[in-house]
């Protein structure tokens, strides 16, 4: 295998990418090839159509056995149900060469990849506002009220 030019470059993002973005670098792929199936029924070079097929097939069964069931079953399971159906939909539209489908199919995974993005975007949010706290809360003296001290949380940052 070559060590440089773009396989080099992808392998080392692949390798460097955290899961919120290789997920997304899936629904991307998953896009591309998507567009690739149906730029090949439309020119009728049904073996375009098909590695494009293939390969979108592929990355949505990676996308369904990459869910974290452990973590959410309820979501993983209508999540996985999408993306099966979008498997489902690419088979009957390469049984039927259907580029109507494939558009279906195509709508479908841009709006997951929206949803995707704001997700990022929301997590980036929090994560951010989490670490804006400078320093942890510690407890500080309140004044004295009726000869006792009693502690007092008090947040600096």
């Amino acid at each position: 295998m070559s060590q440089n030019g773009p396989d080099a470059y992808l392998r080392t993002k692949v390798m460097t990418a955290k899961p919120a973005e290789l997920r997304l670098m899936l629904l991307d792929g998953a896009i591309r090839f998507t567009e690739q199936a149906k730029r090949g029924y439309e020119s009728k070079d049904y073996e375009q159509a098909y590695n494009g097929t293939t390969r979108a097939q592929a990355i949505l069964m990676e996308l369904v056995t990459s869910l974290r069931h452990d973590v959410s079953p309820e979501l993983c399971k209508n999540v996985a149900a999408v993306y099966t159906f979008l498997y489902t939909s690419l088979v009957k539209a390469s049984m039927e060469k259907d580029i109507a489908t494939v558009d279906d199919v195509l709508r479908i995974l841009r709006y997951e990849r929206e949803t995707w993005l704001l997700c990022i975007d929301a997590l980036a949010r929090e994560n951010h506002a989490a670490s804006a706290l400078q320093e942890t809360p510690t407890a500080s003296p309140m004044p004295q009220q009726g000869g006792e001290a009693r502690p007092r949380l008090a947040v600096q940052g």
